[in-house]
């Protein structure tokens, strides 16, 4: 009965964090993170999270990001992976430079420093669009650009831990095989979503199947009407086997979900006969699970990473102090310039964008664990002053996105006036 406990003690929790929210109007998900954080200190919650819960949040990450998708428009995306290289370029120098810098100032250890920077490039993508959500701006063309920026930071990251982590541990140099068949597995992950959407969701079926005298008027949308009962399952299920597929080929499953929501469009829930639409209802009772009891156990899981040892963060403070305000600075900084300038954002998307780009959770824990666990790489000092980064990082993420809102949707202009027309 344990997990059961747990996952009605962390639905509690969830019910304060929404309840905070509201009266601080601020995102829930900052919230979250500090429920998960208070519950595992305070020994409500064990340190080890039990596997039923891990797979319950694991599945809430997908459904999240499947939801966002799901509002997403393919061609915005599409479009904006032109003007997000950039980003996701400098927006992953800079971090990278900092943390590695840092770390090699206060512990003096080649293998140390290159974990750090490793750890610290990834942006958490799922944050940032779930903050976005709760402030109603995950549509906007800022958010589109965050998310492109953060995949393609993923695949690069991927890159960097197939190059690194055989350096860092002396096991062999820098494995190009290795690294050609990480960015093969990339291209294959795509260019199997882009037939997906392009050629066999589409109604009448388009292509070579378009062709094909008894295939060529089915599609996605026919295969909906036959389970016109059971829609929010099949988008649950594709959900899942999109983000199978992604975890197979080396990303972070809530990419694939997210992938898998992006390529659906809304005229393939034109079920009935009349016309009807059932798209806004199968958005609805997505949104719902999304956002309301499962997803949310995702960000309180996650704030159970954050184990203080409070002797140590103590002695540790102008380590973590030094980590992040350099990569504050640095992210903000790099990530904003580079929308400005390579992707031809205005000023208050290219800042909204250097906000996005704060947060540091799945490939950050997952370098953690590589570096601290399987390897032991990092030391102890190290481990924390990361891990404490990244819990500071992410709470800088909801908090500057809500203070820079106003800015963002023009209610507010810098210098504080505000406008009148």
């Amino acid at each position: 009965m344990d997990p059961l406990v747990y996952l009605a003690i962390m639905w509690g929790g969830v019910f304060f964090a929404v309840y905070a929210a509201r009266k601080t109007k601020l995102t829930p998900v900052l919230f979250f993170l500090f429920v998960g954080a208070l519950l595992v200190n305070t020994g409500f919650l064990p340190k080890e999270i039990p596997p039923f819960i891990r797979g319950f949040a694991e599945m809430g990450i997908i459904v999240i990001m499947f939801a966002i998708g799901f509002e997403e428009k393919t061609d915005n995306f599409l479009g904006s992976m032109k003007r997000s290289w950039g980003i996701a370029l400098f927006g992953a120098i800079g971090p990278f430079i900092v943390a590695y810098a840092v770390a090699d100032y206060f512990w003096q250890d080649y293998h140390i420093s290159l974990m750090c920077g490793l750890a610290m490039t990834a942006t958490a993508v799922s944050l940032t669009m779930v903050s976005l959500k709760s402030e109603g701006l995950h549509t906007s063309r800022a958010a589109t650009g965050i998310m492109t920026s953060a995949v393609l930071d993923d695949i690069a990251s991927l890159a960097l831990v197939a190059i690194m982590v055989p350096v860092a541990t002396g096991d062999a140099p820098a494995n190009l095989h290795e690294i050609a068949i990480v960015l093969g597995k990339a291209v294959l992950f795509f260019v199997g979503v882009l037939i997906l959407g392009a050629w066999i969701f589409p109604h009448p079926l388009s292509g070579l199947a378009g062709r094909m005298p008894l295939l060529r008027h089915f599609g996605l949308r026919h295969l909906l009407v036959v389970l016109r009962e059971h829609l929010t399952l099949v988008m649950l299920t594709l959900a899942l086997v999109v983000g199978i597929i992604a975890h197979e080929l080396g990303f972070h499953p809530a990419v694939g979900a997210y992938m898998a929501g992006l390529v659906l469009r809304e005229e393939y829930f034109l079920l009935d006969p009349d016309g009807g639409n059932r798209f806004d209802r199968t958005k609805e009772t997505v949104d719902d699970i999304a956002f309301s009891w499962i997803g949310p156990i995702f960000f309180v899981s996650l704030g159970t990473q954050i184990i203080f040892d409070f002797d140590m963060v103590f002695s540790l403070i102008p380590e973590i102090l030094a980590m992040t305000i350099g990569l504050f600075v640095i992210q903000i900084a790099s990530a904003g310039l580079a929308a400005r300038y390579t992707g031809s954002f205005s000023w208050v998307e290219s800042v909204m964008i250097g906000f996005g780009m704060l947060g540091r959770a799945e490939l950050a824990f997952v370098v953690m664990d590589i570096a601290y666990i399987q390897h032991s790489i990092l030391t102890t000092e190290a481990f924390f002053t990361l891990m404490a980064t990244a819990f500071l990082l992410n709470i800088t993420v909801p908090v500057s996105i809500a203070l820079w809102k106003p800015y963002f949707t023009g209610e507010k202009v810098w210098g504080g006036k505000r406008k009148t027309s």
